[in-house]
């Protein structure tokens, strides 16, 4: 169980846990503003993660527990953020956390990282919304500098919250330590133009091709 504290009272959140054989990290998995934890592509990403030895933790926000639509106050998410690193910490003593989020979920994440409210030791971004569709000017960046853990952004180059793309390239080049893996014609949800895929072989194989700089960024000390 995953206790928030938020101004109306203690919150406590299920967790849904897809768990590796001798893990060698844990990932938080976030929802979109749109869907819960039990979106297929989620599913289909928390699969492929534990497979390749993350644990990985799936949950709710509090609006999504509520029975609600819309996303609540920010400030809700990054409190939420806190608790779910402390969930984690406690299932997985002793491993790397990593934050990960589809969406607002991701960019809910980049916020508790850049306010110091968690301490992951990576994230992973699945389609940041970098500004809402057909208004670049209102870009959702101003933060992500002051993340200091290595940040992946997987992004569709169809991705109408990503254009113009050189808007993206230049908010990594101004962090501390990010990286794009771009997918060739995604959309927001890495969907493809003529190519029919169940959404959770989608999130499979967009969550797959993390795997390798999640290896590289998390490897164990030597005993």
């Amino acid at each position: 169980m995953i206790v928030v504290a938020l101004p109306s009272g203690g919150v406590e959140l299920d967790a849904w846990m897809d768990e590796a054989d001798d893990p060698r990290a844990v990932i938080a998995l976030a929802h979109g503003a749109g869907a819960g934890h039990e979106h297929p592509f989620l599913v289909g990403a928390a699969r492929v993660w534990a497979d390749a030895g993350f644990t990985t933790v799936r949950f709710d926000f509090p609006y999504r527990h509520a029975g609600r639509r819309m996303p609540g106050p920010a400030a809700h998410a990054v409190e939420t953020w806190a608790a779910v690193e402390t969930f984690c910490r406690g299932a997985a003593p002793g491993l790397p956390f990593v934050a990960a989020g589809k969406s607002y979920g991701g960019r809910m994440a980049s916020m508790a990282a850049a306010e110091g409210r968690i301490g992951a030791d990576a994230l992973v971004y699945l389609g940041y919304p970098l500004h809402p569709p057909g208004r670049p000017e209102n870009a959702r960046t101003a933060h992500l500098p002051a993340v200091t853990a290595p940040q992946l952004f997987l992004a569709g180059t169809k991705d109408p919250f990503l254009q113009p793309l050189v808007d993206l390239e230049a908010a990594v080049a101004a962090c501390h330590d990010a990286e794009i893996r771009w997918f060739e014609g995604g959309g927001h949800s890495f969907e493809v133009a003529g190519r029919k895929l169940p959404a959770d072989e989608v999130g499979a194989a967009t969550a797959r091709s993390a795997v390798p700089w999640l290896s590289a960024r998390l490897q164990r000390p030597a005993a």
